[in-house]
């Protein structure tokens, strides 16, 4: 299933926004091409996927 679009939801860790994006999954990860959060926050976020 790589290459296939994902709905994942990111919440930051810092200061609680939560982004909704879709991505696609490859190589067993999902890439959104996501950085960083409003706050500057590059690295600290809780990712899911939704299905």
């Amino acid at each position: 299933m790589d290459g296939a679009r994902v709905k994942v939801r990111i919440r930051c860790n810092v200061c609680g926004e939560k982004f909704t994006l879709r991505g696609r999954r490859e190589k067993g990860r999902i890439d959104t091409g996501f950085k960083q959060c409003l706050c500057n926050n590059t690295s600290d976020f809780e990712i899911e996927e939704e299905r």
